[in-house]
């Protein structure tokens, strides 16, 4: 087993046994603000008019791919330099998305079924993984495992390459955004109705165990819940979950390094990084898409992850 795998949990059970020591060792360490965003660098509208949009995602030629749930019936992607088109047409509203490295891209429908689903590109020919299911969001391992969260039923659902449907886990407060951490061998999923972002240890076969709350979401002064939606990952671990207060973004040791401004004052529920080099955060809020330089660089769980080379 690959050591760095199971980093997060070792970091996790230093944190339980001694806090203090933690704190002083890591200062020097700390993920500020100020490591991700660029100065006078601000969010650029992208394109408007929409109803509402979700399923951000992006392929390996940074362009970003989204849905109008609103009152589109087409998966739409824009290109780096901006241009919008129609990837696929008439396809079921889908609210997660995602490729695959079969180079499918894998959605969670909600309409007129509710549905784990793969569609050729360009073709939109239509293969259903799972059914009677309720899926929220979505992420696709390079080893061709499918993770997707059923807000409704607390738990997280696993499809494998050959169509097996097994729960992952369970008990969490309607899980809604997940991903992955660099190496794949850590699962985040963060609560919507709850404040924790649950992480699970990702075993050879798919599966998950040693599920633990990870990091605490912040709240709106007199709410209970975060909204903890839409999450994303960049290449050195950091974490990024949209929520009523704007993205949260953590460390890979689970502590808050600040909360970017959501766009506008409406809903931001899907980011995702793509654009040149995929060094751009692009947004999903509400009726319209923005986008923001940073310094961070977003990561395609379809490739296999990249092994660090003795020295480096």
């Amino acid at each position: 087993m690959n050591p760095t795998r199971l980093l997060p949990f070792a970091i996790l059970t230093v944190l339980l046994l001694s806090p203090v020591l933690l704190r002083a060792q890591n200062l020097a360490g700390d993920e500020a603000l100020s490591k991700v965003l660029i100065d006078g660098e601000d969010w650029q509208l992208v394109a408007e008019g929409f109803g509402f949009t979700d399923g951000a995602c992006a392929d390996a030629d940074g362009n970003f791919y989204f849905m109008d749930l609103g009152k589109g019936t087409a998966i739409q992607k824009i290109s780096p330099t901006g241009q919008i088109t129609d990837v696929i047409t008439n396809a079921p509203k889908c609210s997660g998305l995602k490729f695959g490295p079969d180079g499918h891209l894998y959605a969670c429908t909600q309409g007129p079924k509710k549905q784990l689903v793969a569609i050729e590109v360009p073709s939109g020919n239509l293969t259903v993984l799972a059914d009677n299911v309720q899926p929220n969001d979505l992420v696709v391992s390079s080893k061709g495992y499918a993770y997707f969260t059923e807000t409704g039923k607390g738990q997280v659902t696993i499809v494998d390459r050959k169509g097996n449907v097994r729960v992952g886990a369970t008990g969490i407060n309607a899980p809604n955004g997940i991903t992955l951490s660099p190496d794949q061998g850590t699962l985040a999923v963060s609560e919507y109705r709850g404040t924790n972002v649950w992480v699970f240890r990702v075993n050879r076969d798919g599966s998950l165990d040693a599920g633990a709350r990870y990091m605490t979401l912040r709240t709106p002064v007199g709410k209970a819940d975060s909204g903890g939606d839409g999450s994303t990952t960049d290449s050195v671990g950091r974490y990024y979950v949209t929520s009523h207060l704007g993205i949260q973004m953590f460390d890979y040791t689970g502590r808050l390094g600040g909360i970017i401004a959501k766009p506008t004052n409406k809903g931001c529920v899907s980011i995702a990084f793509a654009g040149p080099d995929h060094q751009y955060l692009y947004a999903c809020a509400s009726d319209k898409i923005y986008r923001r330089k940073t310094q961070a660089k977003g990561v395609l769980f379809f490739r296999p992850p990249a092994i660090a080379q003795p020295g480096k």
